[in-house]
């Protein structure tokens, strides 16, 4: 009888936005202290790239050209993000960021779509939130 192969599946399974900042060593730090990611490494002597990670959730830093400013999207639009993470306890995560010191912008709050959001920016403008699928969990 002959055996049938199985057929790979193409999947996505994460995404590691990559944010320009005037210093990346500055921002990982940041991220660090304020957030609790752990930095993975930098990249150039100096450092022009860095990595920091928490969980399954990794971000960039890259280095920007001389005379560039980092250009965080809510300056292209009113309520402009710059990435959208998942979480399974909102309240947790406030509690820990508040008293790392975290810039928190909003929340955590039940948008109308059904996600409770956590809205927080960085030390260069870029916005994060961090959210809880509401439908698909059991919060």
């Amino acid at each position: 009888m002959p055996q049938t192969q199985a057929t790979p599946i193409l999947q996505c399974r994460s995404i590691a936005p990559q944010f320009a900042v005037p210093n990346v060593v500055t921002a990982a730090e940041y991220y660090r202290d304020a957030l609790g990611f752990r930095i993975c490494g930098y990249f150039g002597d100096p450092p022009v790239f860095a990595i920091v990670a928490r969980d399954q959730v990794e971000i960039q830093f890259g280095q920007l050209d001389s005379g560039s400013d980092a250009s965080p999207n809510v300056r292209r639009r009113e309520d402009g993000l710059d990435a959208y993470i998942w979480v399974c306890d909102a309240d947790l995560l406030y509690a820990e960021l508040s008293a790392r010191g975290a810039k928190i912008l909003a929340g955590p709050v039940t948008r109308e779509y059904q996600c409770y959001e956590l809205l927080v920016e960085d030390i260069f403008g870029f916005r994060l939130v961090f959210a809880v699928d509401l439908a698909s969990s059991s919060r």
